[in-house]
């Protein structure tokens, strides 16, 4: 495998084996020598703020990576091993979505909203604003009327909802409207000087739809829900990019294309000159 490759891949459920199917106990040692490989350049892509990402490569032993996009897309880190630098070109590029106000401006913006918690001080940043929501709140109308207060001041923002089950309550994000993981993840690959067919997506959910079903090559991984799955060969299709979508089957080199599974066997799929390498250093195992 001598071509450049910079692979960039969700973590919770795609990377990490933190979902209800079983991980092939092979996959994950097999991705950190392919990922070791002088040719690819690894970024994980996630929702997680540092100290998160760094829990999990603890956790799972994972590769130390080059880059990661960050905290729903607001941040980019260049590693070096223990030194994680920002990159303040990415902050430019999405700081004109709020029209030169501040996090602490947005925050007071909606402190007449009684049902909204601030989240943690680590789980904020300069361009992400979150709050716990309890469930049984009206969300649709809250964030209709968020939107109104933003447009208002010429803020540009995404407004994203998602559930913390465990927890049993509602997460509610405040985000640059270009801070998505499409956005960063086409911004890294231009500033790094990789072309698109130099650069793989991986992911397992609706939150990697963007990049799912855009031109940039990716592997929908084997332990995707059914439902993810349609949506992503249908929005591909609809928009063209079908070829760019690979939906791991399982069974490449015995492993059954679940989590690092899938994102081996989606390398394979779009650098086939990768699997004699990946063949051999398999049978090591």
């Amino acid at each position: 495998m001598t071509q450049r490759l910079l692979l960039c891949t969700d973590m919770d459920r795609t990377l990490l084996p933190n979902g209800y199917q079983p991980e092939s106990p092979q996959a994950r040692e097999l991705f950190h020598r392919l990922v070791s490989r002088e040719a690819v350049t690894l970024a994980y892509v996630t929702g997680r703020h540092r100290a998160l990402v760094e829990d999990a490569i603890d956790e799972y032993r994972l590769p130390v990576p080059d880059f990661v996009i960050g905290d729903v897309g607001t941040t980019i880190y260049e590693v070096h091993r223990n030194s994680w630098q920002p990159r303040q070109d990415w902050q430019s590029e999405i700081a004109g979505d709020w029209a030169g106000h501040d996090h602490a401006h947005l925050a007071a913006m909606f402190n007449a909203f009684d049902r909204l918690e601030l989240q943690e001080a680590e789980k904020q940043n300069i361009f992400k604003l979150s709050y716990y929501v309890p469930l049984d709140s009206d969300s649709t109308s809250m964030m209709r009327r968020m939107q109104d207060l933003l447009r208002a001041e010429d803020i540009q923002a995404s407004l994203i909802w998602s559930v913390d089950e465990p927890r049993g309550t509602g997460l509610l994000d405040v985000l640059p409207a270009s801070a998505t993981k499409f956005h960063a993840v086409e911004f890294l690959r231009s500033q790094l000087g990789y072309r698109s067919e130099q650069t793989l997506y991986a992911g397992d959910s609706g939150n990697d739809m963007q990049v799912l079903t855009s031109s940039i090559p990716a592997v929908l991984v084997a332990n995707a829900a059914t439902d993810v799955r349609a949506q992503a060969v249908a929005d591909a299709q609809a928009s063209g990019n079908r070829d760019a979508l690979y939906l791991a089957k399982g069974d490449y080199l015995g492993m059954n294309g679940n989590y690092s599974a899938g994102i081996i066997e989606g390398v394979a799929h779009y650098l086939p000159e990768s699997r004699a390498w990946l063949n051999e250093n398999s049978r090591h195992e």
